[in-house]
């Protein structure tokens, strides 16, 4: 039995390149409007009011059900929160 290595858990469950990419962005900006809506302390109800969702938006953010969203409405997300993203784009190894 062989070994594959891969850079991310994404690359190694995801057979197409671009969307192990789009898993990629999603799960960080999941990440980081998760580790904001902890560090300011925010009832889920309070972040649905800030980042302009539902609460149950804000459950299925904060259980990390990834399927549910689209890199649109996560960035749109973050620009509400008054979060800003910087993308550093490189050639593929």
């Amino acid at each position: 039995m062989t070994s594959e290595r891969f850079d991310s858990v994404w690359d190694a469950i995801e057979d197409d390149p671009a969307q192990a990419e789009n898993l990629k962005l999603r799960s960080a900006l999941m990440t980081a409007l998760r580790n904001h809506i902890k560090r300011h302390g925010l009832s889920q109800a309070e972040a649905a009011t800030l980042l302009g969702v539902t609460q149950p938006r804000i459950s299925d953010l904060m259980r990390g059900k990834i399927d549910l969203f689209g890199l649109d409405t996560l960035v749109n997300m973050v620009a509400a929160a008054g979060m800003h993203i910087d993308l550093k784009i490189r050639d593929a190894a």
